[in-house]
């Protein structure tokens, strides 16, 4: 297998119902570019039959399929880690295996990388997902941009486009738990965004659940800014004044009016904010210290079962 001019890098973590169809529609979109190129499944230790399906599609493709088996589920962003390591193509791409990103919009996003762009990112034309999603989205983007000043219109859309200086960069920082988009920003000297189709999943359901969102978008801002927890400083510092300030007023109070119980649920109140802003602060200190603590051990971000490939002939 010759050095190809362009990896797509696509985890699958079962996607039996879908594979068949990707297949159908990948290649030949492939195959229409006109370039060598290489196609990288991450099986992220499924558990229906994606993994005998990826071997089949090899089987069918070796010059252009390769594939990698994990021992275990990863993770979306681990397994593109594993493609971003194991990819040889000048340019990199990166995809769903769910069809929600159709494979034929992978021109769109080597056209703009054509204009001198290192780094293209997606933002999906109609979004086909739940209005929650949509929300949630939105807001998440918002703060993002104000704590971390990375600027990404739609972080939910996989379809991106990476250099290899790009590649080999995200490589090397070896960090356990990131969010692959948000640190291609950070090394990307001319980053663009190019709008792309978007369209229902056809078969089986999204692999991201709600608690997923907030663990990813707690990676997004605590693995790229210190602000939380300045803020938090900030906040302590005021409600620090507050209080002092509550209580001078309180020990006035009990001079000039005498000893009084009528506001005895308000101090409960107060109290019990007081608290509960104290147990989201520590929450937000322990996800720090637990990136710390994920990093210092430095066990393998993930461990590969097999790899299927063409070997090279001498």
């Amino acid at each position: 297998m010759n050095t190809p001019q362009l990896s797509v890098i696509i985890p699958v973590y079962n996607e039996q119902e879908t594979l068949p169809a990707l297949f159908a529609r990948l290649y030949p979109a492939l195959d229409a570019l006109d370039l060598a190129y290489e196609v990288l499944f991450i099986n992220d230790g499924s558990r229906d039959r994606s993994a005998a399906l990826l071997k089949d599609q090899f089987q069918a493709r070796p010059d252009v399929t390769r594939v990698i088996l994990f021992n275990a589920n990863c993770g979306q962003h681990m397994a593109i880690m594993a493609g971003f390591e194991y990819c040889r193509g000048a340019r990199v791409v990166t995809l769903d295996a769910d069809l929600q990103n159709p494979p034929e919009e992978i021109s769109k996003l080597l056209a703009a990388m054509d204009q001198g762009h290192d780094y293209v990112g997606g933002i999906r034309r109609t979004r086909e997902d739940r209005l929650w999603r949509h929300v949630a989205s939105r807001l998440m983007n918002r703060l993002r941009e104000r704590i971390t000043k990375i600027r990404m219109t739609d972080q939910g859309c996989m379809l991106r486009a990476y250099s290899r200086s790009i590649v080999e960069a995200i490589v090397s920082t070896r960090e356990v738990s990131t969010y692959i988009p948000a640190l291609a920003y950070t090394f990307a000297a001319h980053p663009t965004e190019v709008t792309v189709a978007h369209a229902e999943r056809v078969a089986g359901e999204s692999k991201y659940s709600m608690y997923k969102l907030i663990r990813l978008n707690f990676d997004l801002v605590t693995g790229f800014s210190v602000v939380p927890l300045q803020m938090f400083s900030l906040a302590g510092i005021a409600l620090s004044l507050a209080s002092a300030g509550f209580v001078v007023f309180l020990a006035i109070r009990r001079l000039t009016i005498g000893p009084e119980a009528e506001g005895l649920f308000t101090l409960f109140g107060i109290n019990f904010l007081l608290i509960g802003i104290l147990l989201f602060g520590i929450g937000l200190l322990g996800e720090y210290v637990g990136r710390i603590y994920q990093q210092v051990r430095e066990r393998p971000r993930f461990t590969i079962q097999a790899i299927l490939e063409q070997r090279e002939e001498n």
